[in-house]
């Protein structure tokens, strides 16, 4: 079949000869791969060296050609969206940009009638990371369960896609929203629900913040990670917080925890005061996994926060509650992935998904 394989350093190219990895694990549920959206751990990978040759890509929609025995959420001939784990080197044969793809049933969502496969396709790492990042690791109130009284949270980096879902999601469990952008994303965020935006790009975006909310910010989850985020998030905290309440860092990427600094601009972690966590979306299936020479453990736990999550997440996207990221649908199939990934490692891509149709429905 058509699938995009990593052949060498940097290089991503199209290939008609990839077979369906021959390991189904019983839940894994077989679909036709109708479309799919392009994230940055895309072209991360890439860079990494990996020989086995794996396919490449997370975010997926399509039809379910088979299920296993037993699974009751799912039939053949269902339109679905989900994450699967992209450019892995324990099952390569396995991945989102393939004409084929086994996703286990709880990674895996039906889509509403009110949606298009390729609207679909934007969803799965979004979803997925923030129902780990917020919900698991830190762990905030389900949106079906939200606070009785509003506190404020920042979600740092708010027109990416993983941020656009952050707001909403945040805003269903009784937060007030403030998150950053690039100001041409202002009115953007705003329409997800954003009650105050700042500018990602002044240097002085975290303190900005913490005078917003009077020194009184406990809660930051940071989608980006990286590019100052988390000095700019440490500013926002709070100095302090109220006997009773902790402070929180939550982010999906976090390569060296001293570099988040605190108000008075010192390099240190805060380690007695600051609760931290790092989620990483490729332990949701709750399997072992390699990355470059990191060996990750399973961590069967993730998969269970999966079954109660999905589930949730589809109903309050049928209800129109959560609503997509905004998509840019490119031409070209599989053959005009590997051009999406290079744009998209180029920084040129902003507040939107790119998205790709490979099949008929």
């Amino acid at each position: 079949m058509k699938a995009i394989k990593i052949t060498a350093p940097e290089k991503a190219e199209l290939v008609t000869d990839a077979k369906l990895t021959a390991d189904r694990y019983s839940d894994d549920i077989l679909i036709k791969t109708i479309a799919v959206a392009l994230n940055p751990t895309d072209y991360k990978h890439l860079a990494y060296g990996i020989t086995t040759r794996p396919t490449v890509g997370c975010d997926f929609a399509g039809i379910v050609e088979d299920v296993p025995s037993g699974t009751s959420r799912f039939k053949k001939g269902d339109r679905v969206w989900g994450m699967v784990h992209g450019s892995n080197q324990v099952r390569p044969d396995n991945a989102a940009f393939q004409e084929y793809v086994y996703s286990k049933e709880a990674m895996t969502g039906k889509i509403p009638d009110h949606l298009s496969f390729e609207e679909a396709a934007s969803l799965g790492v979004g979803a997925l990371t923030v129902g780990q990042g917020m919900y698991q690791e830190i762990p905030l109130p389900f949106p079906n369960d939200p606070l009785k009284e509003k506190v404020p949270i920042l979600i740092y980096g708010g027109s990416s896609a993983t941020g656009a879902l952050a707001i909403q999601f945040a805003k269903l469990s009784g937060f007030e929203v403030i998150t950053t952008a690039g100001q041409s994303n202002f009115d953007y965020v705003r329409s997800l629900g954003a009650d105050a935006v700042f500018d990602s790009r002044s240097p002085t975006v975290g303190e900005e913040i913490r005078s917003y909310t009077k020194d009184k910010l406990y809660y930051v989850w940071d989608t980006i990670g990286e590019h100052g985020s988390p000095e700019a998030s440490a500013k926002a905290l709070a100095s302090s917080a109220p006997e009773g309440q902790k402070l929180y860092y939550g982010t999906i990427l976090l390569k060296d925890p001293n570099a988040f600094i605190d108000g008075s601009g010192k390099l240190e972690s805060r380690p007695d005061d600051v609760v931290f966590s790092v989620s990483l979306g490729y332990s949701a299936p709750g399997e072992a996994f390699e990355i470059i020479d990191i060996k990750f453990p399973a961590r069967p736990g993730d998969y269970e926060f999966m079954k109660t999550w999905m589930p949730l997440t589809s109903e309050l996207i049928t209800q129109k509650k959560i609503k997509p990221h905004r998509i840019e649908l490119r031409e070209g199939g599989f053959e005009g992935i590997p051009s999406g990934l290079e744009e998209l490692k180029s920084g040129k891509i902003s507040g939107k998904k790119l998205v790709y149709r490979v099949a008929d429905a």
